[in-house]
């Protein structure tokens, strides 16, 4: 299949000046870059278009393109022709291929979130600082100092391999392995980019937005698409994964889609039943108390715990304490004691003031 032609794909004249082609890239980069361009097929015009510039804008080898003309082979970014298959057929030798690295995709991130338990129940939108690499903005990704741009390694001449010969008791063999000098990328840049040192990416801090699902329990991992790290030559951006830790709450703890927490009632609440107010995340909430309930009862309140992420939702689970008042009147006492002695309840007698015990001493 014929390749497009390299300067109708930078949309310039054949007679166009070196920096007219490097302004024409510059350009189109901007345009269409992945970090910036959203549209699926961006990332493959972009690395069209920087494949492109690869050629076009090395003066040496602009003019080997145009004596061969668009059409006159496969014309990868370090040449290349489809004869190269039919001597591996006929020879049986083994060629170095030219090969153009392609695109590689981002690395994917992993980065945790502290939410609270009601933002957990309702869903929330979270603003979070992440450090990432992202493509150069001064070199584009290339990696090369601006007014340069990489060069076919003259090792290996831009197919990322070498080949050599070995003599052995069996007879001569080729061997070939991966260029010492590029590391098998089949260029060099010979001028990196001040900004990123050659890297083609750097890193910076960006604030994203999370969106955070209502239900989601502590340990939910998000997946965030594209909000990774940038890709090399073109290639699209890996993906965040956020862990959600859900930040311990002062009167809930969860169990599943159920809540828990305690209250205090009275014994005369406990032993006649009574309704009684008690927290829910929605607000307080009257809770009924039967009559007779013990220490420790667990009186559930139907619906009033956590939502699922599918729907429905849990109970609030609320256990009873039983307070023993420690401040008695004169009065209250006498009339539990009454209580005690109609229900037949041995109890200890109260102690006598020593006023009293003077009085009955003088009698």
């Amino acid at each position: 299949m014929p390749r497009p032609d390299y300067y109708e794909v930078l949309g310039i004249p054949r007679t166009a000046t070196q920096e007219e082609i490097k302004r024409a890239f510059r350009q189109l980069a901007r345009e269409h870059h992945p970090d910036v361009n959203r549209d699926p097929e961006a990332a493959e015009r972009f690395k069209l278009i920087n494949e492109a510039y690869q050629v076009l804008g090395d003066a040496e080898r602009r003019a080997q393109y145009d004596r061969r003309g668009a059409n006159g082979g496969a014309f990868g970014p370090f040449g290349g022709t489809p004869f190269d298959d039919i001597f591996d057929m006929f020879f049986g030798q083994q060629r170095a291929r030219e090969r153009d690295p392609g695109p590689e995709r981002g690395s994917d991130l992993r980065a945790t979130l502290k939410i609270t338990l009601e933002e957990a129940a309702r869903g929330a939108e979270k603003r979070m600082t992440i450090t990432r690499e992202e493509t150069c903005p001064a070199c584009f990704g290339t990696g090369a100092e601006k007014g340069s741009a990489p060069e076919p390694c003259s090792a290996c001449q831009g197919t990322g391999q070498v080949r050599f010969n070995r003599r052995t008791a069996f007879g001569q063999f080729a061997q070939i392995t991966t260029c010492p000098q590029c590391h098998g990328a089949g260029r060099l840049v010979r001028r990196p980019c001040r900004d990123c040192r050659g890297n083609g990416r750097a890193l910076v801090q960006r604030e994203i937005t999370v969106e955070v699902p209502a239900g989601v329990d502590d340990g939910t991992r998000l997946r965030l698409q594209g909000e990774g790290e940038a890709g090399a030559r073109g290639g699209g951006r890996g993906d965040l994964y956020v862990d959600l830790s859900i930040l311990p709450h002062p009167v809930f703890t969860r169990e599943g889609r159920d809540l828990h927490c305690q209250i205090e009632i009275s014994m005369a609440q406990a032993a006649l039943g009574a309704e009684i107010d008690v927290p829910t995340l929605d607000g307080p909430a009257t809770l009924t108390v039967p009559p007779g309930a013990q220490p420790g009862a667990a009186l559930v309140l139907r619906g009033k715990g956590m939502p699922g992420m599918h729907g429905g939702h849990g109970d609030l689970v609320v256990h009873a304490s039983v307070v023993i008042p420690a401040d008695l009147t004169k009065e209250q006492v006498k009339l539990l004691a009454q209580f005690a002695k109609l229900r037949g309840e041995q109890i200890k007698p109260a102690r006598k003031s020593l006023l009293e015990k003077m009085r009955a001493y003088l009698v």
